[in-house]
């Protein structure tokens, strides 16, 4: 089938239709990201019981919490992020004081048009571009295969090697951060991750039967991350790539990475290449992240499943149990590379999965220094992690585990902060992750059950909300787990927090804190097999059956101290088409809102208003960006941005004053389209090859995003 999408003045084309997937993605590229994780049973059968029936408990705690909540909010403008104010945030990075240019010199707005969010919302479509705005304009910045370190080849489509891959961007950008350059106003790092590759739409008669060495080797340099300086050109303003050979960094599937924390060393970490257990090669599937405050980027490794085979072959029956809650397949891999290398073959080397799905952190100001895998963190399907300094000077990271059921976790360090700007200072923060508390999240809410019928209608007090508590895993070599070991807390993560009753969420993506007002929000994608047969029902804070659409949470730790184990939480958004009954935005009018679908990562602005981009949109249209106040009466008036070309997904926003950042991810993968037939041109137009890029957006007249 086909359908016409309207080009505006380019004309008309055809289209492929696509599927009526699940959740609005298409099967080729869940095939290719996530390795059909929809199509499977989820890993978790564990029979963890929702803890609805304390709601009792609950209300009793609510008058506490809450209390705290009106100190947090008058003591929100207040905020610091390694001690000085959100308004004048600075990175220490042991070489100068760096701004981030955050401002806060408009209000929220209660009722006018809101500084930030102030633009002509983008309607939904399904067009082959970028759409953005009136009065706004967008430029490709990167896209994949453009040169990256000294000596990288132009691009050519038709003549790839693994050797020019290994110097190109590679393909599929995800999450995107820029690091300000010290003493330099209009420069940057920006790093990028490289989730996954997608073989059928990177090679011209693909056969995914009987890969080349030559093509695996190419998609090894195709994950991993680009580090690429970026500068504003001072005359147009506009933000241009540099190739660079001081800074300018690939990493890729081959690069050695230092295993560090309680697990390194493991029994678990060892192989017959690393008797050690504490050097691994290369890092793969990473999708979100976060900026430190010491100008590191954490990236988080997440459907790293997928690229194993042969787990049916391993006979160890605990070791299979473990593959099996991490979703290890069995048979052959869909890349085939343990064709390659045996370290992709769980039959020979079974402890190779086990040094996949961790935050991996990179310095970017370091280019020779090994990239971290951090154990303290815990392994899972990361989809990534984001830190705030908690108020006596400790690092708290947030993450999500991005699978239908699984849960949300935190991580509070051990040592405090280093303010000041030597290298001794820089190197201490870097140590950090290396020691601390990993906790897992547990949700009750405050409505009776018979409220929660799977409908998604309000209960009677008229939002979802309730509280929850932090359980404690494992504190350095002490577990907190029954049965477990520390190193198994680390190692089997998912395992550990089964067995102590955290609560299943619809995808728990992105978690970020909010520097503004120390919340924190989370998107939680879809779970369209929530209510199925023999699968957990509706719950407060996943209140809809067969939940295509998604929600987004927000969490207020107890007396704002992030390091606090009990909080509240109430569901922001609950997403949808604005006309279906079964939609929150808020609060605000659902007649004045725009559809959002699948969120998957969050951001902030400048002015503390929440930022969403999603994947898999269930509505129809193409994926997009979309922003909302979170204070006074605006709150909850979600407005479009932009939206992607077809078949894309729009990931890692960033949202500056001068400019917004989207990497477009799997642009024109569409069921039924291939290198020969592409569904898709952009971004680079004629008869090209579809090519994922990070777009700019800004302002026409140069002025301000939002005002």
């Amino acid at each position: 089938m086909e359908v016409r999408v309207s080009q505006g003045e380019q004309g008309r084309r055809l289209l492929p239709l696509l599927p009526n997937h699940a959740v609005g993605r298409s099967s080729v590229t869940c095939e290719y990201r996530c390795g059909n994780a929809c199509a499977h049973e989820e890993p978790n059968n564990s029979a963890n019981e929702y803890f609805g029936d304390m709601a009792r408990k609950a209300m009793s705690r609510r008058g506490m919490l809450r209390a705290g909540a009106v100190l947090a909010i008058a003591g929100a403008g207040a905020t610091t992020l390694a001690g000085t104010a959100a308004a004048d945030v600075k990175l220490d990075l042991g070489v100068g004081p760096v701004d981030v240019d955050v401002d806060l010199d408009l209000g929220f707005g209660g009722g006018r048009r809101t500084a930030g969010v102030n633009f002509e919302p983008v309607a939904p479509n399904r067009e082959d571009k970028i759409v953005v705005p009136k009065g706004y304009t967008d430029e490709v910045l990167i896209r994949w295969g453009d040169p990256v370190v000294p000596g990288a080849p132009k691009w050519d489509f038709e003549n790839q090697t693994a050797a020019a891959q290994a110097k190109q961007f590679g393909f599929n950008n995800d999450y995107c951060a820029l690091v300000p350059i010290p003493g330099c106003d209009d420069k940057w790092l920006m790093v990028n991750n490289h989730e996954y590759t997608a073989e059928e739409f990177m090679f011209r008669g693909w056969n995914k039967d009987n890969p080349t060495r030559e093509q695996v080797e190419i998609a090894w340099a195709a994950h991993g991350q680009s580090v690429v300086l970026v500068e504003r050109n001072r005359r147009t303003g506009r933000l241009e790539a540099k190739v660079d050979k001081q800074y300018n960094r690939r990493i890729t599937l081959t690069t050695p990475f230092e295993v560090r924390g309680p697990a390194a060393g493991s029994q678990y970490l060892k192989t017959s290449v690393d008797p050690t257990g504490t050097v691994v090669l290369g890092t793969q599937n990473n999708c979100s992240g976060g900026l430190t405050p010491w100008g590191t980027i954490l990236s988080g490794e997440e459907n790293v499943n997928q690229y194993f085979a042969n787990a049916d072959k391993v006979t160890d029956p605990v070791v299979a149990a473990r593959l099996a809650r991490y979703g290890f397949p069995k048979g052959t891999s869909t890349r085939k590379w343990e064709r390659f290398d045996k370290r992709f073959d769980l039959a020979q080397e079974p402890n190779e999965a086990n040094r996949f799905g961790y935050i991996v952190e990179i310095d970017p100001f370091e280019p020779n220094q090994p990239p971290i895998k951090h154990t303290a963190l815990g392994r899972f399907k990361h989809e990534g992690a984001n830190v705030i300094v908690a108020r006596d000077g400790r690092v708290v990271a947030y993450m999500g585990d991005d699978e239908r059921f699984d849960y949300m976790y935190k991580f509070v360090t051990d040592g405090k902060i280093k303010h000041g700007h030597s290298k001794r200072a820089r190197e201490h923060n870097k140590r950090l992750l290396d020691s601390g508390t990993l906790y897992v999240a547990r949700f009750t809410g405050d409505s009776p059950a018979a409220e929660i019928d799977g409908s998604g209608k309000l209960p009677s007090d008229g939002e979802f909300d309730g509280t929850g508590e932090w359980i404690p895993l494992a504190h350095n070599n002490k577990s907190f787990v029954p049965g477990f070991t520390a190193e198994e807390v680390y190692v089997f993560t998912r395992l550990a927090a089964d067995k102590v009753g955290a609560t299943k969420m619809d995808r728990p993506e992105d978690v970020e804190p909010n520097l503004h007002n120390r919340r924190i929000y989370a998107a939680l994608t879809n779970n369209t097999d929530r209510g199925k047969a023999g699968k957990e029902g509706a719950t407060e804070v996943a209140p809809r059956l067969g939940n295509k659409n998604g929600q987004v949470i927000e969490i207020e730790e107890r007396f704002s101290d992030n390091t606090a184990t009990r909080f509240k939480w109430n569901l922001l958004l609950v997403c949808g088409d604005p006309k279906a009954a079964d939609t929150y935005f808020g609060g605000y009018d659902k007649t004045k809102v725009s559809p959002i679908s699948c969120p998957d990562n969050v951001a902030f602005d400048g002015y503390g208003h929440l930022w969403i981009s999603t994947d898999g949109n269930a509505l129809g249209s193409n994926d997009g960006l979309f922003a909302t106040p979170l204070e006074g009466k605006e709150r909850g008036h979600v407005r479009q941005f932009l939206t992607v070309p077809i078949g894309a997904e729009t990931c890692g926003p960033i949202i500056d004053e001068r400019f917004v950042l989207v990497s477009v991810q799997h642009p024109g993968e569409v069921d039924g389209a291939s290198v020969e037939k592409p569904a898709s041109h952009w971004p680079d137009g004629g008869t090209s090859q579809p090519r994922p890029s990070v777009v700019a957006v800004y302002k026409t007249n140069g002025g301000r995003i939002g005002t």
